[in-house]
């Protein structure tokens, strides 16, 4: 039988897991995608420790891609404040499409290496 989505998604992201790892210099840029909203966290997996976090449940746009655009740039904005520079970007088993990639280039035009 085929994979569901989930499952899909699942075994792709523990593949990726395996390699990418956050550190306090270059924390991993997680990116979770839900039906409505996009979520974007900088975090260090040496501490266990989120060192920012940006969601689209508080920005106002009128389309799904603007507010993952918003969340880009936002989130580069917090690291660049913080003082990262290069991130390891998790795509967290979703596809390199539509608004994770709009979130990815948002990042990058905003200042962020990866």
């Amino acid at each position: 039988m085929a994979l569901s989505k989930l499952q899909r998604r699942a075994r792709i992201k523990r593949r990726i897991r395996k390699i990418i790892s956050g550190t306090a210099t270059k924390p991993r840029l997680s990116v979770y995608r839900s039906n409505k909203e996009i979520y974007a966290q900088l975090i260090d997996d040496v501490n266990g420790v989120t060192l920012a976090s940006v969601s689209s449940r508080d920005i106002k746009a009128a389309t799904k891609a603007e507010a993952a655009t918003e969340v880009g740039k936002t989130i580069a904005e917090k690291a660049v404040k913080a003082g990262v520079e290069t991130v390891a970007f998790d795509r967290n088993g979703y596809l390199y499409h539509g608004r994770v990639k709009v979130l990815a280039d948002a990042a990058r035009e905003a200042g962020l290496k990866f």
